[in-house]
């Protein structure tokens, strides 16, 4: 594993690709694609640029009709992208709830913006509310922890929401007193896992929401966590939230918001409204955590992806092994979850109480007899995914390869002239026409999903195999026709030094590639009056063009020189993003940026304890000590403590402690093998000082990884 760093100064890169040309199966006999394009172009075609390599722990973007890109943090940061000066800047910070999985989890562009006024832009988040959280002065006992055993009286308090709102963009700032609260959705907080959350709009301007199933995975051996005992928390049985008519929660949910942010059901959706012991907001249920869906405008199919738990094998006695999947839905229906991950992949019911299996459910029609059910007990029937795959090769999808499972739903590319028309044309060719893609976060690729006249899967080919796609956490298609990225990158719940968001262009029309910018400066902290060289030394142009600099120096988007080494005094107090962007003859760009902290400087994070390797056994209780150096006086408070659990390349974070000193309790992962299943606990430790007297809160962290052993 990766030691992580403290938040530090870092550059702004592009990625030019000069792969030689990629391998890919056969086109289909009937191709989407304009006649000639029946081939993909190779990787040399293209070019991945990118726009921010500073992005926070990324959750997801969002592309302006401008061009402008926005992503949020789950920490609560919407960044906002600007092409034309290249600058990185924080439209907006969002106060929010972070145990476990929650914080701000997407950002959405209204499909009417710019137009008759309409500026809207929609978050989904974890409001704080009065949530209990850990208290630093008990270092034994976390109060943030929901029990797992407890009265209704105990577990009140973790009742939480998380909130679809919507916001005023305001030129490069969104204003939170503008906001129109939508939906609440339910949760049980201070307990792990799934909340799902993408929004995407169909060409009615019908909103669609996803969500997560909102249930503990890790106590159910892997297989279908639907925990019925009296007393349990009822956040270990996904009973109560997917296979519930009457619950939001494993849900798409389909509504059409309203000039004043509220909202009237469209026809369709699986139940009618007025229809007891259920919500008309439904339009897919039986969902665990369809953390990425997309839609295609032109043909209003819904792209969604899916996964299951974690079993390594089936088990004749519990059910399937670990899936993921992918599906093209036209109209409302049930998908299974807890009960089938297909038709034809039944889970058999539990007695967790006597630990004895019962009968396999009927995925022609289930029956929800759950005490934690509010809702209909006769369900509809399980639907057919297009696509699923478990950790082996696939018999029938091959083409998916073996690893981990993390699908992810991408957008369908669609082709249009006039975006290839201008000076600077980067939209994807014909080929890729009607195609949706398909992004594993955990094998690190990119597919495209070809469907025939029926819509039926006809065929699955690589998308630029050779191209790097480091944990992708979200696609999008811009309207410049150009792929947008957001890379997670490896490591968990923090900001990973692979993290970025890209923009990946077609250059097959005319061959001209954008400059690669590089940018240092002589010094990146101290006191003002700070007088600081930069110079754009290592800064090159793939074609030997002759460049254009325009740099961006403090907080403005005002060009304060066009020097390519120019020498700036920083007067006031404050974190810089010096900016250089440059330009090439034909007027591709990109830019590169470099921190300066003046009056300030980054806290310095260190784990003292556990260490790096360190042995240890689940369920044990791990001592931690931060050690916080900073040119402030360390508040012990600031500092938090995320467990997580550790399952390949990605993980559940289980707990948050504050405080310089404490302990966690590591969680035990029913239905993993330590020994095979690469599990590990870690902790990321930060910090985020005052920032008082006008100076900029910074944020430091720590990493540590612990390896199950004697």
């Amino acid at each position: 594993m990766k030691r992580r760093l403290a938040l530090a100064v870092a550059g702004l890169t592009t990625i030019t690709l000069v792969a030689p040309p990629a391998s890919s199966m056969a086109a289909p006999t009937t191709p989407t694609a304009t006649p000639g394009t029946t081939s993909p172009p190779p990787d040399t075609a293209f070019q991945k640029v990118t726009l921010n390599d500073r992005p926070g722990e990324p959750m997801d973007l969002a592309v302006l009709p401008d061009g402008r890109v926005l992503h949020v943090t789950r920490a609560g940061v919407v960044w906002l992208h600007n092409p034309d000066t290249g600058r990185n800047t924080i439209a907006a910070t969002l106060d929010v709830y972070q145990h476990d999985e929650e914080g701000l989890q997407n950002v959405a562009v209204d499909p009417n913006f710019g137009r008759r006024g309409n500026n809207w832009v929609y978050l989904y988040y974890s409001p704080p509310m009065d949530t209990p959280v850990d208290d630093p002065s008990t270092p034994d006992v976390n109060e943030g922890d929901a029990p797992a055993w407890g009265s209704e009286e105990e577990l009140a308090p973790f009742e939480g929401v998380i909130r679809l709102s919507r916001f005023r963009l305001v030129k490069d700032t969104l204003d939170l007193r503008s906001e129109q609260r939508i939906i609440d959705v339910p949760v049980d907080r201070g307990i792990c896992c799934h909340v799902g959350g993408d929004i995407v709009f169909d060409a009615k301007g019908n909103l669609y929401l996803s969500t997560g199933d909102d249930t503990n995975p890790f106590e159910s051996g892997g297989y279908a966590p639907i925990d019925e005992r009296p007393g349990r928390n009822p956040a270990y049985d996904a009973q109560r939230t997917s296979a519930n008519t009457n619950d939001l929660r494993g849900k798409i949910l389909r509504i059409k918001v309203g000039a004043d942010g509220r909202y009237t059901i469209p026809k369709g959706n699986l139940f009618k409204p007025g229809t007891r012991d259920t919500r008309p907001e439904i339009y897919l249920m039986g969902l665990r955590n369809p953390f990425r869906i997309e839609l295609d405008r032109k043909t209003n199919d819904l792209y969604v992806a899916d996964y299951s738990p974690d079993a390594g094998q089936p088990d004749p006695l519990r059910g399937p092994a670990g899936h993921g999947k992918w599906f093209v839905a036209r109209k409302a229906g049930n998908h299974g979850w807890p009960y089938c991950i297909t038709p034809q992949l039944p889970y058999r019911d539990y007695d967790f109480a006597a630990e004895e299996s019962g009968a396999e459910f009927d995925c022609s029609a289930p029956v929800n007899e759950s005490p934690n059910n509010t809702g209909l007990r006769k369900l509809p029937a399980t639907q057919q995914p297009d696509v699923w795959y478990s950790y082996d090769l696939s018999s029938e999808f091959p083409e998916l390869g073996t690893g981990g499972i993390g699908p992810m739903a991408g957008p369908a590319y669609r082709f249009d002239r006039a975006t290839t028309r201008g000076r600077n044309p980067v939209a994807w060719p014909a080929y890729y026409d009607g195609k949706p893609l398909f992004y594993e976060w955990t094998r690190d690729y990119v597919k495209a999903f070809q469907l025939d006249r029926r819509g039926k899967l006809d065929g699955i080919e690589p998308v630029l195999p050779s191209v790097v796609f480091d944990n992708p956490m979200d696609l999008e298609f811009g309207p410049d026709g150009a792929l947008y990225v957001l890379e997670y990158g490896d490591g968990f719940f923090s900001e990973n030094p692979e993290a970025q968001v890209a923009r990946i262009d077609f250059i097959g029309r005319d061959g001209n590639r954008s400059p690669i910018p590089a940018v240092s400066a002589s010094q990146t902290a101290g006191l003002a009056p700070l007088t600081v060289e930069f110079s754009s030394e290592g800064t090159t142009d793939p074609d030997g063009d002759r460049l254009r600099y325009e740099w961006y120096l403090d907080d403005d988007d005002r060009v304060d020189s066009r020097s390519a080494n120019p020498t700036f005094t920083y007067r006031e107090n404050g974190s810089y993003d010096a900016t250089l962007k440059v330009t090439d003859r034909k007027g591709r760009s990109a830019s590169a940026s470099v921190r300066v902290v003046v009056g300030n400087a980054v806290p310095v994070v260190e784990l003292v304890a556990p260490v790096e390797g360190q042995p240890f056994a689940f369920g044990d209780t791990i001592q931690y000590e931060v050690r916080v150096t900073d040119d402030q006086a360390v508040d012990c408070a600031r500092v938090s403590v995320t467990y997580i659990l550790g399952h390949d390349d990605h993980g559940h974070p289980q707990t948050t402690a504050n405080g310089c000193t404490g302990s966690i309790l590591t969680t035990v992962p029913s239905g993993h093998d330590p020994e095979t299943d690469n599990l590990s606990a870690v902790f990321v430790a930060s910090y985020t000082d005052p920032g008082d007297d006008g100076l900029p809160p910074l944020t430091g962290t720590d990493q540590v990884v612990l390896v199950p052993g004697v």
